[in-house]
């Protein structure tokens, strides 16, 4: 119960400031987490994700373009439903298309600079820290990683950061060679026995005493780096579905993946998906 309870209260602050510059084709009229997957940006399916697992603290740590942010979500249920205004007295009737299953998320939405890098982003949002712990992750990724064992573990080891690993599937086909001779061909096989930041995080309190306030703070050099060598850092293995929207390319392919209904990262739709 004691686990429940903190998961509850646990924090999750999404990084979703970054320019996108490789998804130049999008990013240049919105941010990044706000590009679709379905007709929904990114983060709502990160945000679903999370909360299905009860996570439903959420603080958005904004920069480019913020304001395209704060506006979907200041205006979340007219942006998720039919609406009928009367001009005169600005009265206006929803009429939601399959009604609203967010009412329970809070979102703090935090300015936190144009350039800052991720490090500086997640000090900045330390004064809406108010738990033992909380959740770090990036505004462009989707897994159908069960949250709540990787925070149960996270719990259970006791260490400042715990880090999702995922063996993401080779962007490239490989060879087999025997002897300089071409044995057959692998088109775009799962990365064997190495493991990549897949960027969901759980992390204490007492980490945020490894980030500066400057700009030029990278979450994933210096600061994991020196928790590293304190020996504060343990990785959670995760072996199923993650993919990044890391440039057009993954763009289309995720929004592909929806169109065929191949969706494994709905984790709050999918019926084999468990607490």
């Amino acid at each position: 119960m004691e686990k429940i309870k903190l998961k509850k209260e646990t924090p999750v602050i999404i990084l979703c400031g970054g320019l996108g510059t490789r998804l130049r084709e999008e990013t240049e009229y919105k941010p990044k987490p706000m590009i679709e997957i379905g007709g929904k940006p990114i983060l709502w399916h990160i945000m679903k994700i999370y909360s299905y697992y009860g996570f439903n603290n959420f603080i958005l740590a904004l920069g480019y373009k913020g304001a395209i942010i704060k506006d979907y979500f200041l205006n979340y249920k007219y942006y998720n439903s039919d609406f009928s205004i009367e001009l005169g007295t600005n009265k206006i009737s929803l009429y939601a298309k399959n009604g609203i299953d967010e009412k329970n998320w809070k979102v703090t939405l935090v300015d936190t600079g144009d350039q800052a890098m991720t490090g500086a982003r997640i000090k900045r949002c330390s004064d809406f820290i108010h738990t033992d712990n909380f959740s770090v992750t990036y505004g462009d990724g989707v897994s159908n990683v069960k949250l709540l064992d990787a925070f149960n573990y996270h719990i259970e080891h006791n260490k400042l950061v715990t880090m999702l690993g995922v063996n993401p599937i080779s962007r490239f086909g490989e060879m087999v060679i025997k002897k300089n001779q071409v044995i057959k061909f692998c088109e775009k096989p799962q990365t064997e026995r190495s493991y990549v930041n897949g960027g969901f995080f759980f992390m204490k309190k007492g980490f945020l005493d490894y980030l500066e306030d400057n700009d030029a703070c990278v979450l994933e050099t210096t600061p994991l780096e020196k928790a590293t060598s304190d020996n504060q850092v343990n990785v959670y293995k995760h072996n199923g579905f993650w993919q990044c929207m890391d440039t057009y390319r993954d763009y289309l392919h995720l929004n592909n993946m929806w169109n065929n209904n191949n969706r494994p990262w709905t984790v709050w739709k999918n019926a084999k998906a468990s607490l």
